[in-house]
């Protein structure tokens, strides 16, 4: 990880960032959002389209703090938290007033019998009380802007403890002030280090002890700035934090744990705010597994909310999701500290031809891009390494040179190639003096490049000079302990920066009014209801969606005529509001081509749907139309989200492979586009075994068509399905062959 020298931040780091070309963040709303005064704007559901920045100074740096439930008596829990509280008063520069009833002074403060005699209006009050509600509805009179509350027994345990949260929250808004918890603890009043200049980490975890490997990382020279424990979310939650710390210009990466998001919606407005400011949120989220939710849910009483769903909402809005701790603290640190990349390119540099393979594969199976040195550059490398050695790209030195001036020179010419924006170096054990001399080198040249040196050390003692010293004494160079973990944290560095490059917000472009197609097609919805497949492609085609001729008929003869009119061969459906599978009921019959077969379908379905008693609205008499890929698009209701858009491969695929993306609305066209490159069987669309390419731009316009139906219907539109999509051939369009939808 990337060490520090030590100093203030404003002067030198300003100084380093401009020398790059670019300009310090500063403390102000992106120009694409709001001002304070203004409105936030809303969406055609009503939901807000940028995130409502709580303005929290006062809460990390208050001038006035009031201790409720204070305590100096030995043995007392509140006593240690007491003790701790007036201490970090000091350091931020507060006025710090105990409150209890039974004491005329605590630690030789004066104390207060209640909260109507403090001296004066507090910025904070913190609460030491098993029961934070009733104080809460005396704070409502002394016009305190914070209260944080540490109490357990709320939504972690159960539903009495969630109704009891209830009455806190409605509490809290009643009041006016901003709560912190419950079921919170005190990490947002531990002492950071002030030695240390630099972009910081700004913390935020739902389990405080979960924060502890990044909190430690200030022992390695990485500066941490703030630390947001949320607890249970009554009030203030980490959509909360992200925003805020977004706009602070002190904040490099804002590294998250995550046990359960309280809304959907803000965790996006505030991954959106960060995007904007070009601020990387580093996120380790619990539940990907059935286990992990039950745990989450216990622990902090939330939703987890469908973990595909929130992987691809994460993704969506640039949020860098990880799995470990230990990724968490390596890859907000490099994305905290390193420069903007130069280039994407990535050159490994090692003294050994094995390790440079080995790291190699592993980066390029990630996705990194090692590309191959032009032969100019191999000869220029090849004045300092011998001929025999492989210089392409790994770079292999075969032993990096101690007694000379050509190890600088290697790592300078690697650097200096324009393709070239990383430079990694495996180490996998030291080798004094190579190792050292390897180690300076490329410290050295760290200080006077613009380009990323990464490191991994990889032997597990640790105590070696050069590791401890020159290392992690380096302000420049990213040092990792393993393989894994520098591809995680550059990928995502490389992939930061490609993401908020040009970032243009997708809720800029969100509807705010309905259209007309939603007019038209509001007449077709029938609440509580599941709609017939005639009438889901009615839907459908209210939205500029095509469908295939077809008319629905009720007697055989009509279906003759129909046939007719459509043009054979025909498909012929049964079409009811009750209708969901037709193919496992035998109630679709294809390929029909004359009368005698269609009167003979005809009765075969209705008769097959008298059996099954299943309610009919008639039979439909379809277009056939054979040759294209089969998808499926979709909307379906997530508890966390609302409406999310689903495509895939259809038919039966779906079912058997499972292959799909999501995405959460809005989106645009790249994102569209996107979700198709994610599918496994991407390559059908490409064109496979002769067959010809698929119309994608159809397939995009029929995904941004449905988007906008489950922004203007919202809650209204609890499933849609149409399976399959026919996407047709480059330039033909694409059809829907069958639909479902449900309406709330």
């Amino acid at each position: 990880m990337l060490g520090s020298t030590h100093g203030t931040l404003t002067t030198d780091f300003r100084a380093r960032v401009e020398a790059c070309g670019e300009t310090p963040r500063t403390a102000v709303h992106s120009s694409a959002a709001p001002s304070a005064d203004d409105a936030i704007p809303v969406d055609v559901s009503g939901r807000p389209l940028h995130a409502d920045v709580p303005d929290l100074d006062r809460f990390f740096r208050p001038e006035s703090v009031a201790v409720i439930g204070a305590s100096d008596a030995d043995g007392r829990p509140n006593t240690g938290i007491t003790r701790q509280l007036i201490a970090w008063a000091e350091r931020v520069g507060a006025r710090i007033h105990p409150v209890h009833p039974t004491r005329a002074t605590v630690f030789g403060l004066a104390c207060h019998a209640s909260v109507a005699d403090l001296p004066e209006q507090v910025d904070l009050a913190v609460l030491l009380v098993s029961d934070p509600l009733p104080v809460i509805e005396e704070l409502a009179d002394t016009k305190v802007k914070f209260a944080v509350a540490f109490a357990s027994g709320f939504a972690e345990t159960g539903d009495a403890g969630a109704a009891a949260q209830e009455r806190l929250a409605a509490a809290v808004e009643r009041s006016g002030l901003r709560l912190l918890g419950p079921n919170t603890n005190l990490n947002a009043f531990e002492e950071f280090r002030d030695d240390l200049d630099g972009p910081a980490i700004a913390l935020i975890t739902q389990s405080g002890h979960q924060g502890r490997p990044v909190y430690t990382l200030q022992e390695l020279g990485i500066r941490l700035s703030h630390w947001a424990p949320t607890g249970n979310e009554a009030d203030l939650e980490t959509s909360d934090f992200i925003s805020y710390f977004a706009e602070q210009p002190e904040v490099g990466a804002i590294a998250c744990y995550v046990e359960g998001l309280k809304d959907g919606r803000s965790f996006l407005l505030a991954a959106d705010r960060a995007a904007r400011n070009g601020v990387p949120v580093v996120a380790v989220k619990v539940g990907r597994t059935e286990t992990g939710a039950r745990m989450a849910a216990s622990h902090t009483g939330k939703l987890t909310g469908a973990d595909t769903v929130v992987d691809a909402a994460m993704r969506q809005f640039g949020v860098i999701r990880v799995d470990g701790l230990d990724e968490l603290q390596d890859t907000a640190a490099l994305l905290a500290r390193a420069r903007r990349p130069r280039a994407d390119g990535v050159v490994v540099y090692s003294i050994s031809g094995g390790t440079g393979a080995h790291f190699s594969d592993l980066a390029t199976e990630a996705g990194l891009t090692l590309p191959t040195l032009s032969q100019a550059k191999q000869d220029e490398l090849h004045q300092w390494i011998p001929p025999y050695l492989n210089v392409a790209n790994p770079v292999d030195n075969g032993g990096h040179p101690v007694g000379d001036w050509r190890g600088r020179k290697i790592i300078d010419a690697i650097l200096a190639d324009p393709e070239v924006g990383v430079l990694i170096c495996p180490i996998t054990g030291p080798f004094p003096p190579m190792s050292d001399r390897l180690a300076q080198d490329l410290a050295d040249a760290a200080e006077r490049t613009d380009k990323l040196i990464c490191v991994i050390w990889g032997s597990p003692v640790g105590t070696e000079d050069a590791y401890r010293t020159t290392l992690l004494g380096s302000s420049r160079v990213a040092t990792f302990r393993t393989f894994g973990n520098c591809i995680t944290a550059v990928r995502a560095y490389l992939g930061h920066h490609r993401f908020t490059t040009g970032y243009r917000s997708p809720f800029d472009d969100a509807p705010r009014t309905p259209s007309p197609s939603y007019r038209k097609a509001q007449a077709l919805m029938r609440p509580g209801q599941q709609l017939s497949e005639h009438a889901a492609k009615q839907l459908l085609r209210a939205y500029g969606i095509r469908v295939p001729r077809e008319q629905l008929v009720t007697s055989a003869a009509a279906a003759v005529r129909a046939a007719g009119l459509v043009g054979y061969p025909v498909v012929m459906k049964a079409s009811g509001p009750q209708l969901g599978h037709k193919t496992e009921l035998g109630l679709v019959k294809i390929g029909l081509t004359s009368a005698s077969q269609i009167r003979d379908a005809y009765r075969e379905l209705t008769d097959i749907a008298r059996y099954e008693n299943v309610p009919l609205d008639g039979i439909l008499v379809c277009q056939m139309v054979e040759r294209g890929v089969e998808m499926v698009v979709g909307v379906t209701q997530d508890d966390l989200f609302g409406p999310t858009v689903t495509v895939g491969l259809g038919g039966v695929l779906v079912e058997v492979l499972h292959d799909a993306a999501v995405r959460v609305p809005p989106f645009g066209e790249d994102q569209a586009r996107a979700m198709l490159t994610e599918l496994r069987g991407h390559a059908l669309l490409e064109g496979v075994r002769g067959a010809p390419p698929a119309d994608v731009d159809a397939l995009v316009e029929v995904i941004l068509r449905i988007q906008r139906m489950a922004l203007e219907f919202g809650g209204q539109l609890s499933e849609l399905d149409i399976n399959p999509l026919m996407v047709l051939p480059r330039g033909q369009g694409a059809v829907a062959l069958d639909a479902l939808a449900i309406c709330r």
